[in-house]
This record gives structure tokens, C-alpha cells and sequence, in this order.
């Protein structure tokens, strides 16, 4: 199993990323978290996504997950073939819970993980594409909005992930700071991501915390923060 967990893109530096990958090539870009946003945005999300991953040497190509809910003869068959293809999945941030019940709807979840099991492919995610990898949402309500879930989706939000590390992540964590020096992420997103802390504490959940610099990279049964 190869995973590429991030606060926001590649972190600091995208080497550990190209060391699990090793030469790139097909990616399939997956934006289903964003797909709560006006198509005008979601279209730019996409894009922003995808001109850094060409700049790494990598071929694009976004897998929209709406386009295999509901269908008949393929379904999630017709997703596996798909997502078998790439050597790599890149899946974006945004709305967490969209992004877990559009995964529900279009059987992702569960090809997915059996891709990861079977080591089939890369999986790169950041923020909400992150965070949909762990045992629970909890918390993360404090920044994503799951009344948004019944708007996009006509279902009420999953509340679990699919559990592939043993662990909860918080991303867009601030910074450690010198004492009396600025905070260096918005006062309102931190606030945010302590609300996350608080809720996963209380419940007595594992948690890790990720900055926009770090990341953490599972390579079979090793497990590194970077």
C-alpha cells in the first residue's frame, strides 16, 4: 500500500511523492470534493490541480466520480477498470463529506481500498482528500459543512472514512510559532482546526496534525511524517 497524505498539494517538497511513484505518468485527478461548488469554480479547482502534477511530468486526466453513480452494466466494475489504468490517483481538497458520499454513490470506497490492498496504484490526497482515508469525519464539521452533503448528493453524511490508516488528520494546522511571533494561518481557520483537535480529544480518537509543509507517506508497512 502507497499513500501520499497532505495538508495542501506536495507539502514542502514533492520528492517523497515522485520516491513512491517513482517515473511518472497517468494520474487521475479526482475534484468530487468540490463538487458542492458552482461549476465555474470546480472547473478552475480542477485546472489549478492539474498544471503543477504536468509540471512533475505526470499526464492528468480528471475521473469525475458523478459520472458512475447510478449507471447500469458497469457501475463499479466500469469504475475499477477506470481507476486501474493510472498509476496514480491525485484527490483534491474541499468538502470532506461530499467528497466521502460522492466515494459512497459511485462505489470508490470500496475500489479503492482494493486497490490500495493489492498495491495496484499511488494514492495522493490532500486536505479532504486526506482526511476521507481515516477511521472518522469527526471534528472536521468545525470546516467543512455537511448540510452541503443533501444539496449535492440527496443523502444525509457518512461520518466515516474508509478507515485505510488507523488515524485521525487534521490538516491546514498552524505552524509552530516563536514565542510572540504571528500565527501564520488566518485566525478564523485556526480556530477551526483547534474545534477539530478538541472534538477528536474528547472522544478519545488518535489523531495526527498536518501543517501545509508536511505530509505523511505509508509505503507498505512503514508510515513516515515529513
Amino acid at each position: 500500500m502507497r499513500l501520499f497524505l497532505s495538508s495542501y498539494r506536495f507539502g514542502a517538497d514533492p520528492a517523497p511523492l515522485m520516491s513512491l511513484v517513482g517515473k511518472p505518468g497517468r494520474v487521475g485527478v479526482i475534484a468530487a470534493a468540490a463538487d458542492a461548488w458552482p461549476p465555474s469554480a470546480r472547473a478552475s479547482a480542477v485546472v489549478s490541480d492539474v498544471a503543477p502534477l504536468r509540471r512533475l511530468g505526470f499526464s492528468p486526466e480528471e475521473v469525475d466520480l458523478r459520472d458512475y453513480i447510478g449507471t447500469q452494466n458497469g457501475g463499479t466494475s466500469g469504475l475499477r477498470d477506470r481507476l486501474a489504468g493510472f498509476g496514480m490517483l491525485w484527490v483534491r481538497g474541499g468538502n470532506t463529506f461530499v467528497l466521502r458520499a460522492q466515494m459512497a454513490r459511485s462505489g470508490a470506497d470500496d475500489v479503492l481500498r482494493d486497490l490500495l490492498r493489492n498495491d495496484s496504484l499511488v494514492y495522493a490526497g490532500y486536505s479532504a482528500g486526506a482526511c476521507v482515508m481515516t477511521p472518522t469525519l469527526r471534528g472536521l464539521d468545525s470546516s467543512d459543512d455537511p448540510s452541503e452533503v443533501f444539496g449535492t448528493c440527496g443523502m444525509q453524511p457518512i461520518w466515516e472514512g474508509l478507515g485505510v490508516v488507523p488515524f485521525a488528520i487534521v490538516p491546514h494546522h498552524p505552524p509552530a510559532t516563536p514565542s510572540g511571533g504571528e500565527e501564520t494561518v488566518p485566525l478564523e481557520d485556526a480556530a477551526a482546526v483547534r474545534r477539530t483537535v478538541a472534538a477528536l480529544r474528547v472522544a478519545g480518537i488518535e489523531y495526527c496534525t498536518l501543517t501545509d509543509e508536511q505530509v505523511i507517506v505509508v509505503d507498505g508497512e512503514s508510515t513516515e511524517l515529513m
